[in-house]
């Protein structure tokens, strides 16, 4: 991608969501997209394949808080068209009142400082000149998604993943040419995969339009690859999916990507998590919610009721006397584990049960306690309320 190509790139545009927006704002957004044109789901519809490159490429910028703000701080330097750079080479005092010899740097040259910034949001590397013939490139990153019980997104998971990304092309082994020809160096950049574009006051670096970056040209084309070099590789790899992962969690496996090209590191994996629901058990964060049932008796006098653990013998719990409807009692460290090795809590929350059927002893008592507390109006003060407004 050219240096121009990705300012010109509205990322929260392509998410649907403002510049101000949260993490978690942000994140909501590309599960939505991510599964409404996930490759999975649109079977061999080209147009939702490229939608959901980019809202995975948008969301990798975005999730990142670095790389994020190195975003918004390139737009807005390309936006005012770098008005406070002076022609001598050192920085100045910007449009938008900021020193930009704070954002390259202090003492480093403005165009380097530039480099630096650009590199790290194009393949994390380099510099202006990293796009060189025959230099180790970075893989292409891979997205996937995996569907737990939730059980396991608790405990963890090894999942068999299926894979298809970018390789070497076998019949020209990259090269791109046919067999029995090799390519030429690009004349225009001279082999080196670069070009200069100038933009007012700086040149920026980026991949040269004839050899695509490559930094050569195949006049006699591979019949397989039709020149590109890279072909599509199928494989399947054990993934740990770690404890503890939420629903819509993504899971950053560095190194399963796509294979580097001429010795540069592979990718990274992308993997979006989808956790079946509990018929018991629900989740809050780091804490696991469970609604337990109780008697009138057991709520009005107290007692010790029996409260189910998700994987694990039921833990006894003690219930005060007067407890309300809905109230929420902790059982420490019976939760979901977290990053730093501990656990949430187990969140119980009592909920009265009203029998759906009563034999004649049952109703004799409760008619018996019906007229002991009938002085007492419980919707009285409710009224009241209600007619001050």
């Amino acid at each position: 991608m050219s240096t121009k190509d990705y300012l010109e790139k509205d990322y929260y545009g392509v998410l649907g969501v403002p510049k101000t927006a949260t993490p978690e704002e942000i994140k909501k957004a590309y599960r939505k997209l991510a599964r409404q044109y996930h490759p999975d789901a649109n079977k061999g519809n080209k147009e939702t394949e490229e939608k959901f490159k980019e809202v995975s490429e948008a969301y990798d910028i975005l999730s990142d808080t670095k790389r994020r703000k190195e975003y918004d701080e390139a737009r807005s330097l390309f936006g005012s068209g770098l008005g406070g750079y002076s022609r001598g080479g050192r920085p100045g005092q910007g449009q938008q009142g900021f020193d930009f010899g704070d954002l390259f740097g202090g003492t480093a040259q403005a165009g380097d400082r530039i480099g630096d910034i650009f590199g790290g949001l194009f393949n994390r590397g380099g510099g202006p000149k990293a796009n060189t013939a025959g230099r180790a490139r970075r893989g292409q990153d891979i997205e996937s998604e995996v569907t737990l019980s939730f059980a396991e997104s608790i405990d963890g998971a090894t999942v068999s993943l299926r894979l298809t990304s970018s390789s070497a092309c076998p019949a020209c082994s990259g090269t791109g040419a046919k067999a029995g020809t090799t390519p030429r160096v690009c004349p225009t950049c001279d082999g080196t995969g670069a070009a200069s574009r100038n933009l007012g006051n700086f040149a920026f670096s980026e991949p040269c339009r004839d050899c695509r970056g490559r930094g050569l040209l195949v006049d006699d084309p591979c019949p397989v690859c039709e020149g590109s070099g890279r072909g599509r590789s199928t494989r399947t790899i054990q993934a740990r999916i770690p404890a503890g992962v939420s629903d819509g969690g993504r899971v950053k496996l560095k190194g399963k990507g796509a294979p580097g090209e001429n010795g540069g590191p592979a990718g990274d994996l992308y993997v979006l998590v989808h956790v079946q629901p509990h018929p018991v058990f629900g989740r809050s964060g780091e804490n696991l919610t469970v609604t337990v049932p109780v008697t009138f008796p057991e709520a009005a006098l107290g007692a010790e009721i029996r409260v189910p653990i998700l994987r694990g013998m039921p833990v006894t719990l003690r219930i005060p006397e007067g407890t309300p409807n809905g109230r929420t009692f902790r059982v420490r460290g019976r939760g979901a584990p977290r990053k730093d090795g501990t656990k949430g809590d187990l969140l119980a929350t009592v909920q009265v049960a009203v029998p759906e059927h009563l034999d004649e002893k049952a109703r004799a008592a409760l008619e018996q306690f019906r007229d002991a507390t009938d002085g007492h109006d419980l919707r009285e003060e409710l009224i009241k309320q209600a007619r001050s407004e």
